[in-house]
């Protein structure tokens, strides 16, 4: 399956707004369990997308169970790191047409075109640029 930003980044935004210490996001298509956001998304497309996030180190303690269904404990650093960087939708259009224009749209190239988009904001901020 080809890697979607789009789907990563609503993840991570459902994510990160629906836990707190000692509640966990949960994905349970079969049950009607899906958040607002990711309706747009078939399931098996949400399940790469979050294996993605957890093999590439954004999230803490994912269970995955057979029903199909999964549960998310939390986001990991490096994942709030992401998200700041692309919370913006303007930011987050430069990271994407930068992305495309030099033809990488992984976990690692993302995060590291967002983390370029902001410290030329920020140069730009303090006249440094």
């Amino acid at each position: 399956m080809k890697l979607n930003p789009e789907c990563i980044r609503d993840i991570l935004f459902d994510i990160e707004s629906e836990t707190s210490f000692g509640k966990p996001f949960e994905y349970e298509p079969t049950r009607g369990k899906i958040t607002e956001r990711l309706l747009k998304y078939e399931p098996e497309e949400v399940f790469y997308h979050i294996k993605q996030c957890e093999l590439n180190g954004y999230l803490y303690n994912v269970s995955w169970y057979m029903d199909p269904s999964c549960m998310v404990i939390d986001l990991m650093p490096k994942a709030h790191s992401f998200l700041s960087d692309i919370r913006e939708d303007s930011n987050w259009a430069k990271t994407k047409e930068i992305s495309k224009k030099v033809g990488s749209t992984s976990l690692n190239a993302l995060a590291e075109i967002a983390t370029g988009v902001i410290s030329s904001l920020i140069q730009k901020q303090l006249g440094l640029q």
